[in-house]
């Protein structure tokens, strides 16, 4: 296993995607709310991945994953195990390359995710937790000869994840930090990997859930930790366990962490709302969170990327952690 993607192969892993995956937009987000929570010279930055197919930027490893595999393995099939998000992209992947994936997802997923996987033609698992997800999804791997496709971790998990910091630095190649959500830890490494390479002066930073910190654990302890239980409404950044690869490559690139809480998210998910008209899912608003909360004196006065990473959410329940039901 490689060190981390170099440039050369995140840009040739960009130019495979191409007609695979949406060139997502970037848009300077200008108004009065924002210019209050963030600091009235801080001028954001927003990469719109949850118009990504899927609603998600898991298309993006899903796809590098399959593209890489024999086609004697892309005949066998796939697996995955996920929140929801990567499950439904590993379907889409699956879908779009003519093969088949059974998923594992948690019993307690968001019904919207179930179906937008089944909508792919995705045979569907339901685990009681993460944890027994996980070795579900082995058992299905193993019996019945798919390919695992990890949510977050392994080269080409990470590869397809870097064509996003990639594109980004192409779109806005002069921002000063860029702020990026951490479930499992597979996007920051991804995107902080290929930012550095590409502007080795830029500030990377990671966000995570307060109820889902194992990123945060695994940097003190200086190798990959477990969390004994997910606990925030983020469950698509609620991953159970940091891992080697991905871990690696966060703490070679990644400047610093940060924590949030679920009502900085909550409020977050309204301002994008309120300002940008766009309705996301928790961890679609963590990184404007982290700016608006812990890094808004760090970064004041700056040039700062925020990337939207995900859209996957039902109306009663996006209108619940609004407050509007």
């Amino acid at each position: 296993m490689s060190e981390y993607p170099n440039l050369p192969d995140i840009a040739a892993a960009h130019a495979r995607l191409r007609d695979l995956v949406v060139e997502t937009p970037v848009h300077r987000w200008r108004g009065l709310e924002i210019a209050e929570a963030a600091g009235a010279k801080t001028e954001v930055v927003l990469k719109l991945e949850l118009f990504q197919y899927t609603g998600s930027f898991k298309a993006r490893g899903a796809l590098t994953n399959l593209l890489n595999l024999t086609p004697e393995a892309l005949g066998r099939g796939v697996t995955a195990v996920s929140a929801g998000n990567h499950a439904i992209a590993v379907a889409y992947a699956a879908k779009t390359l003519g093969t088949t994936a059974k998923v594992v997802m948690m019993k307690s997923a968001n019904p919207f995710r179930v179906e937008r996987c089944k909508s792919y033609g995705a045979d569907l698992v339901l685990a009681d937790d993460v944890h027994s997800a996980f070795d579900t999804v082995r058992r299905i791997e193993r019996e019945e000869g798919r390919s695992f496709v990890h949510p977050f971790e392994g080269e080409r998990t990470v590869l397809g994840t870097a064509t996003l910091g990639y594109e980004w630095h192409r779109q806005a190649p002069d921002l000063d930090a860029v702020i990026i959500p951490i479930g499992g830890g597979g996007l920051a490494a991804g995107m902080a990997c290929a930012l550095k390479q590409l502007q080795p002066n830029i500030q990377v930073f990671g966000v995570e859930p307060e109820g889902a910190d194992s990123m945060h654990r695994s940097f003190a302890a200086g190798s990959p930790q477990a969390i004994e239980r997910v606990a925030t409404i983020a469950d698509s950044l609620g991953a159970p366990h940091a891992a080697p690869y991905s871990f690696a490559i966060c703490r070679r690139f990644l400047d610093g962490l940060v924590k949030i809480d679920d009502d900085a998210m909550r409020r977050c998910m309204g301002l994008l709302f309120r300002e940008m008209k766009l309705a996301v899912e928790p961890a679609g608003a963590a990184a404007t969170a982290a700016l608006c909360g812990p890094l808004r004196e760090r970064l004041a006065g700056k040039r700062v990327g925020l990337i939207v990473c995900g859209s996957n959410i039902d109306a009663a329940t996006y209108g619940r952690y609004l407050g509007l039901s």
